[in-house]
């Protein structure tokens, strides 16, 4: 892999043309791994339009490849470039690419998508795959219901892939409550691939919020949030009924509307906060589990990051889950109240204020997750580490000692003479 050089790599693929969810996932990996692991850099490859919100930590830095964003009718359109799409994706390709060879990564985690979007990622597993960079797939707990995904992955031909390129799978959850590629042809080469590591566990930033929070802060409160905000108007519509409907409310509410609103109806809902004495609203908040662990609760739409957010602080949590364009959200959201987790309230689209001002009143006598046993659940960061530490040659743990340091040295030479290196 080119000329030795001190310290271990890893690179993560992180498409993101939608929201933020992927992008979030991605940090949180990466900070773990340089808190674990001594002479580790870690580069995120990164769509996101917003990356540069965001802190990172010594040692982790991002590449951001131009931006692309998915259509209704499902056709791609560059995001900010007044370019041909197509020119774009070769683009985005190029970079990844050529980013993958000069790093020179020991491991390559790719996030959820196996080859990329629109399969701009397949030239470089392949190139890397010849380096003999340790190659990884990492999966949230859910992707979508089987008869949408493997139609899908199908149309993709991800599987030679998963069976010639990979080799693991790592899945950001627990089969107990959901195996992401349920209803999908595998064969037991690829199957063996797959590592449960749990959920990927959250704590708050000692920095605290990063943007100027209303007066509401400053007392008990429920906070609403969307994520990334492109697909939760139905949240803060029927949140804001349940308040706008005059039934006295226990706790006020602070919304977080999410970066990716639609700029016209964020400026509705802020004219109808605004005549509100119980809410008020902010954007974005590049922290926002600091406002998650002062609330009395959360109401959420259920994303993988919110959910494990919810579990990590043990938050009491009312999940309205979306259904389109997948049934993800869904799917997680049934299975954690089945399993006493959180409760779940339907979008029917109706959005009558009687169902969530129940709900809201109910929050604060909910049970919290750390009242359900799940053995494993939040293990994900640490088990992502034991499953990298091996690849990471150079790297030693944080709290290793210098004896600790000694032996392990001693077994990677012992390691490289066993497989020729």
């Amino acid at each position: 892999m080119g000329d030795k050089r001190a310290g271990s790599r890893v690179l993560i693929y992180s498409h993101d043309t939608f929201g933020l969810g992927h992008l979030r996932r991605c940090r949180t990996i990466a900070h773990a791994l340089v808190e674990r692991f001594r002479n580790v850099s870690v580069l995120i490859l990164s769509g996101s339009p917003i990356i540069g919100s965001f802190d990172f930590r010594s040692r982790v830095d991002f590449v951001r490849v131009p931006g692309v964003i998915k259509l209704r009718n499902g056709e791609y359109t560059s995001l900010n470039l007044h370019i041909d799409t197509e020119e774009t994706l070769r683009m985005r390709e190029e970079i990844i690419r050529h980013t993958a060879e000069v790093f020179a990564p020991d491991v390559f985690i790719v996030d959820k998508e196996p080859l990329g979007l629109r399969g701009e990622v397949g030239p470089t597993l392949a190139m890397l795959r010849e380096r003999g960079t340790r190659l990884v797939l990492g999966l949230r707990d859910v992707m979508d219901e089987p008869r949408s995904l493997a139609p899908e992955w199908q149309r993709k031909n991800v599987m030679p892939a998963l069976r010639d390129l990979y080799d693991e799978i790592w899945v950001y959850g627990l089969p107990q409550i959901c195996d992401p590629l349920e209803g999908i042809q595998l064969s037991k080469r690829v199957r063996r691939k797959m590592v449960y590591t749990g959920y990927l566990e959250r704590t708050v930033p000692h920095a605290g919020s990063n943007s100027p929070l209303p007066e509401i802060v400053n007392h008990p409160y429920i906070l609403v949030t969307t994520g990334g905000g492109g697909d939760g108007e139905g949240l803060i519509e029927w949140v804001l009924r349940a308040y706008e409907s005059g039934e006295p409310m226990m706790y006020p509410a602070l919304l977080v509307l999410g970066p990716f609103m639609q700029p016209e109806k964020r400026s509705e809902f802020m004219a109808r906060i605004a005549r509100l004495d119980q809410v008020d609203a902010i954007t974005f908040d590049a922290h926002i589990e600091a406002l998650e662990a002062n609330a009395v609760g959360v109401v959420a739409m259920g994303g993988y990051n919110t959910f494990c957010e919810i579990l990590s602080l043990d938050k009491r949590a009312v999940i309205v889950p979306r259904t389109a364009p997948r049934m993800e959200q869904m799917i997680r959201a049934a299975r954690a109240e089945e399993l006493g987790l959180s409760r779940m309230l339907e979008d029917d689209g109706t959005y009558e204020a009687a169902p969530m001002v129940r709900a809201l009143r109910q929050l604060p006598y909910q049970n919290r997750p750390s009242d359900v046993v799940v053995p494993g659940l939040l293990e994900g960061l640490e088990n992502v580490a034991r499953l990298i530490g091996p690849w990471l040659p150079d790297a030693t743990p944080a709290d290793q000692t210098v004896e600790d340091r000694f032996a392990a040295a001693h077994q990677a030479g012992r390691r490289q003479v066993a497989t020729g290196a």
